[in-house]
């Protein structure tokens, strides 16, 4: 347990157990994010195909990493990390689409619904913890501008597909 961790944050008024709380919530949106952008980049048909995949892998990469940063800081603040997949869902606030239909366009739709919820949950996050926890502020405004990226890559993939198909 942080014990450290714990006090300096109990030390700004945090609740530390709510805190622990929506980063055990954000978590296992990442694990649920991470496994949609994986299972959509094997399954991905249409054009561009190997771009759109490649694109899914990256982020499923980096979905995964966010879920271990925000692993390690439930670690320090004492906590522990949801230990039931299943549970994921009833953590999750952002939910997961499952890729019923491989077509690029609507797997790049349903993935930029996924981080427009991201960038709007860590926003919460960032305010909650504004002046009161640094470490998990800092940790937080990391994934999001990830998550702002991703949001920003996806859009730029479908604005490509738009204009291939106006043109012919």
């Amino acid at each position: 347990m942080g014990t450290k961790a714990r006090a300096i944050v109990k030390a700004k008024g945090m609740d530390v157990q709510e805190l622990i709380k929506l980063l055990n919530k954000a978590y296992s949106d990442e694990w649920l994010a991470y496994y949609q952008y994986w299972l959509g980049a094997k399954i991905a048909v249409g054009v561009p195909k190997k771009e759109v995949a490649e694109e899914l892998e990256d982020h499923a990469k980096e979905e995964l990493n966010h879920a271990k940063m925000l692993a390690q800081r439930i670690i320090e603040l004492g906590g522990v990390p949801v230990l039931e997949p299943k549970e994921w869902y009833t953590q999750s606030t952002c939910g997961y689409s499952k890729p019923k239909d491989p077509d690029v366009r609507i797997l790049l739709e349903q993935n930029i619904k996924g981080e427009q919820c991201a960038i709007f949950v860590y926003d919460g996050l960032l305010e909650y913890t504004k002046d009161k926890d640094p470490v998990t502020y800092d940790i937080i405004r990391e994934i999001q501008k990830q998550e702002i990226e991703h949001e920003e890559d996806l859009q730029a993939l479908q604005r490509d597909i738009e204009l291939f198909e106006k043109r012919k």
